[in-house]
């Protein structure tokens, strides 16, 4: 019998004891909290407590009922939503909504709509529809919170004064000369003690601001204010807390079935789309933060509907606000350093503590102060940067009707007007194109601005017929999309034009966007910065007869070449590599019908069709106003390094200088190179440039020669040209630690090779060589130049930069970083 057969029946149950030199089997897992999610859920309670009762008082509602909100969000929401570092509670986006149900259903039956619109947000995350709500215009959301935040402000400022808010923004503007006429003092005086405090606390200055503003500003505020208040013996409006075993749960909804299903739907909509959106807009926080003690996933937004309902239905169930993803309280926990789901639920235990034991010192806090905590984020949803974001990507007319709606309406209102709006621009948009004719020397040019549609057919029609017949002309396509009815008039133009004698040159912004079948010289659609080697656009050459070897017939050399070997890009036939080039495409080996140089010809010609309509303009204010680049780039001829590909810099950004080895040869001496001085004296002198990089590269054939130069044979240009390598070779010997001292090294990992070493090494003395320059020198002196290094390591596509804090010189690995407004 096998020894891997138990002997008898019931041996799948025997227990299994561990050898006696092992140690026990692990027991269950201990829940742990990391200190830094303890630290996050403190600063998230401090915000948290006061903001919660300032939007119940704001929406109406038992001032309990934002206190079971943020519990229920930070604990429900906490552990079953998607994203681990977002704080749901009662958001101030929600407060209009709430405001208008307590006002028109009553508290209990609010209660209900809002298990309701759980329950609806359970269902959308089943279906699994949570990025389709990500559709919605930034400028329809970004204007609805606007709309939300000005009914906040103008409502709560109604209490600031010490009255009582009305039920709408019109009649609210219309009772504040009679609510100025009078004011009570005490409540005013609270509550710009709360907004000086609320302004001010950020901005305490020196060591002791440092410290103390990592307090919550909101905290400090409504805590100055109401111990002023105490101390003061102002009489006011305060906090009143009743018992909780009073407390109003939900009942079963009352009232017409339309006006309940759009209360649901409102609820749904408003909670959801802000939850999705704060979900994104954390995860963008945390790619942006520094390196973690722990990985923080990216958000599932589906499991974060899914959570959001389930907190909605208990907060409901329990007499709490709605709930929805809040951007403060967020990013108040990722900036804190948060690192799970775990500060998130602790902050809503901590809320449950307060709420039970702190009753005595929340009934201390001025009604006025927390009008104006809410009167300031209400403030601050009317953000400028979204106005400014709005104004330049054309979405201003949608975010204004969508803010005007929100405020004179209301939120579902407001959000379908701006839908309408936001179609009726995309359509305009669509419809909207701009034809012009221009005669420029002779050749006619036809501009087409916008998407070419059916609709535009006839003015297309109309301005290709003022084309003379026999005329050379030029259609420039400056859109992204052209339908069938346009492209058979283009079409039937150009064929026309071309057999009376013209010449037509259809040219877009995109590649493929040609009409006709392209000439050799033309046919190129590659993207920009695709090598030549590396196109697409190839056409099949001519199938050589059976039994003929393919090289032979095309006259090229028998022997294998690198660019004849099949390859991941094999177009389909036997032994040709898909390099481009079998139909005099660039880069074609071996098949090409075309001679090697032109390449250079196709490569202009595809400049000339896709990248010089874009840059036109821009290369001809250049050359109006002649360069003014902000740096000198000096680095390696190698032909993989594509200076204005691997910094991102365009027509004007750079003054280059390339040279074998990037070397910067030391003034004076008598081999030394006077076009290297030259270009950097008038890089510094007349150009005026504000910095210098060096920058070298993995895998240089410079740094590879001269590891096996021999310096007494310098005898040809390249050997006397290396000698200017030499000190930087003296920096490397062979025993990296010969004299103790730190080497130029990679952070993370040490140097791959001796060539990649002295590459390190040859970045740092010339950085040497050129403060020995004159210019430079002065210059740094001045202030008025700083010196860089880098290196490009081609294969990984990264590049580092050199950090002269440390010993030795440290190359870091340049980190991406959002840089979108």
């Amino acid at each position: 019998m096998s020894a891997c057969v138990p002997a008898r029946a019931d041996s799948a149950r025997t227990k299994h004891v561990h050898p006696p030199h092992s140690p026990p089997p692990g027991g269950p897992r201990r829940f742990r909290v990391a200190g830094a999610d303890v630290s996050a859920s403190i600063a998230v309670f401090l915000i948290a407590l006061p903001l919660s009762l300032g939007i119940a008082l704001a929406t109406g509602a038992p001032l309990q009922a934002g206190l079971v909100a943020a519990a229920v969000g930070g604990i429900v929401a906490g552990r079953i939503g998607g994203c681990p570092l977002q704080v749901s509670g009662p958001a101030a986006g929600l407060t209009v909504v709430t405001a208008d149900l307590i006002q028109q259903y009553g508290w209990r039956t609010t209660c209900a709509i809002t298990v309701f619109a759980g329950i609806a947000q359970l269902g959308l995350g089943c279906l699994r529809v949570a990025r389709t709500a990500l559709a919605v215009s930034p400028a329809i959301v970004h204007g609805m919170l606007a709309g939300i935040g000005v009914t906040i402000a103008v409502a709560q400022l109604h209490i600031v004064l010490g009255g009582t808010p009305q039920s709408s923004v019109p009649d609210n503007l219309v009772a504040l000369p009679a609510q100025l006429a009078n004011l009570h003092p005490a409540d005013v005086a609270v509550s710009v003690l709360t907004l000086t405090l609320l302004l001010l606390w950020p901005r305490l200055p020196g060591r002791a601001g440092d410290i103390l503003g990592k307090l919550p500003a909101a905290l400090i505020a409504v805590g100055g204010a109401t111990a002023v208040a105490a101390l003061t013996g102002l009489r006011l409006p305060k906090v009143d807390l009743p018992s909780w075993s009073s407390h109003a749960l939900a009942s079963l909804p009352e009232g017409p079935v339309l006006g309940l299903v759009a209360a649901v739907l409102t609820t749904t909509l408003v909670c959801s789309v802000q939850s999705l959106l704060g979900a994104v807009a954390v995860d963008k926080l945390v790619a942006a933060r520094p390196a973690l003690t722990g990985r923080v996933k990216r958000s599932d937004l589906d499991r974060e509907l899914l959570g959001q309902g389930a907190a909605n239905i208990v907060s409901g169930s329990l007499g709490g606000l709605p709930i929805a993803g809040v951007a403060v309280r967020s990013s108040a926990n990722v900036a804190a350093g948060a690192v799970s789901r775990n500060s998130t639920m602790l902050h809503g235990v901590l809320v449950v503590i307060a709420a039970l034991l702190l009753v005595p010192a929340l009934e201390l806090i001025p009604l006025a102060s927390l009008a104006a905590l809410v009167m300031s984020v209400g403030l601050k949803m009317v953000s400028l940067n979204h106005i400014r974001t709005v104004t330049r990507h054309r979405e201003v007319l949608v975010y204004a009707v969508t803010t005007c709606g929100v405020v004179f309406l209301g939120v579902l209102e407001g959000v379908v007007l701006g839908i309408a709006v936001a179609v009726g621009v995309a359509l305009h948009r669509l419809t909207r194109t701009r034809i012009t004719h221009d005669d420029v020397d002779g050749v006619h040019h036809v501009h087409v601005r916008g998407q070419l549609t059916f609709l535009a057919v006839p003015r297309l029609s109309r301005v290709l017929h003022q084309v003379p017949h026999g005329a050379d002309a030029v259609v420039e396509l400056d859109g992204s999309f052209m339908d069938h009815a346009a492209y058979e008039t283009l079409q039937d133009w150009q064929k026309t034009h071309t057999a009376q004698g013209g010449s037509v040159d259809i040219t877009g912004r995109r590649p493929g966007t040609r009409i006709s079948e392209p000439a050799e010289v033309d046919g190129c659609r590659c993207r920009p910065w695709t090598p030549w080697r590396n196109h697409q656009c190839e056409r099949p050459s001519k199938a050589p007869a059976p039994g003929t070897d393919r090289r032979a017939a095309s006259g090229s050399p028998t022997r294998e070449s690198p660019a004849t070997t099949p390859g991941p890009n094999a177009s389909g036939t036997s032994g040709e590599s898909s390099a481009p080039g079998a139909y005099g495409t660039p880069g074609a080996t071996g098949t090409t019908d075309q001679p090697r140089g032109h390449e250079l010809a196709r490569g202009i010609s595809a400049f000339h069709r896709n990248t010089a309509p874009l840059m036109r303009r821009e290369l001809a204010r250049l050359a109006r106003e002649g360069q003014q680049p902000s740096q000198l780039f000096l680095t390696c001829a190698d032909s993989r390094v594509v200076t204005s590909m691997i910094t991102s810099s365009g027509p004007g950004d750079l003054f280059v200088v390339r040279n074998v080895g990037n070397f910067v040869p030391l003034p004076g001496e008598e081999s030394g190179d006077d076009s290297v001085a030259a270009a950097i004296e008038y890089a510094v002198d007349v150009l005026k440039v504000r910095s210098i990089t060096v920058c070298g590269h993995s895998g240089c054939g410079a740094m590879q020669a001269l590891l096996g130069a021999d310096p007494a044979g310098a005898r040809t240009p390249l050997q006397r040209w290396l000698r200017h390598g030499l000190p930087s070779l003296e920096r490397v010997p062979a025993d990296a630690a010969e004299d103790g001292r730190e080497r130029p090294r990679l952070a993370g990992r040490a140097p791959a090779d001796a060539a990649e070493r002295l590459c390190l090494a040859n970045v740092v003395q010339q950085l040497e060589h050129l403060r020995a320059h004159e210019s430079v020198a002065r210059a740094l002196g001045a202030g008025d130049l700083e010196l860089q290094g880098m290196y490009f390591h081609v294969g990984e596509a990264q590049s580092y930069l050199l950090s002269e804090d440390t010993e030795g010189g440290v190359f870091e690995l340049v980190r991406e970083t959002n840089l979108t407004a």
